[in-house]
């Protein structure tokens, strides 16, 4: 607060208690007005900083919505790139698939061929050997049936000579 100095002529005539009370006065109405100044200062600087805060505000509005405007056109992108990229994958595997198809069905009919030609031969040896089988039971049929024949004859021999030899 700047110190008030009263002249003398102007002191000598108001007296000492008059001067204080204008110095009073006066140093009272500076704290008014500054106090005034403060308050309008202070109304300004709220007014101001609202604009510019609402210019920040509007700014930063701005800039969100080029920058969702941005991602949605790069997200798009990606998306397009990468249904390209599933199309190119699913052509690649449906063509391998294709291929493989191909390749197993060839294998498997050559493995038919070779099964056919192996049951074929399978079936040849196992005629074969059921003929064989066949003949010689046959054989072993005759010869029981011959060696059969020749045990009944033998039993009746037998009989006939214990009952003669009985009989007699």
């Amino acid at each position: 607060m700047p110190i008030i100095t009263v002249e003398k002529p102007l002191k000598e005539k108001l007296g000492d208690e008059a001067v204080d009370s204008l110095v009073h006065l006066i140093n009272q109405t500076q704290s008014d007005q500054k106090a005034e100044l403060v308050e309008l200062v202070g109304e300004k600087f709220e007014q101001r900083l609202s604009e510019e805060m609402g210019k920040v505000s509007l700014a930063i509005a701005e800039t969100e919505q080029r920058l969702d405007n941005r991602i949605t056109e790069q997200v798009g992108k990606v998306n397009e790139r990468l249904t390209e990229q599933v199309s190119n994958v699913n052509e690649r595997l449906t063509e391998e698939i294709g291929k493989v198809n191909e390749r197993l069905t060839e294998e498997i009919g050559k493995v038919n061929e070779r099964l056919t030609e192996e049951i074929g031969k399978v079936n040849g040896r196992l005629t074969e050997e059921i003929g064989t089988v066949r003949v010689e039971a046959a054989r072993n049929h005759a010869s029981l049936i011959k060696w059969m024949f020749i045990f009944w004859v033998g039993q009746v021999a037998a009989l006939l000579g214990i009952l003669f030899a009985f009989f007699k």
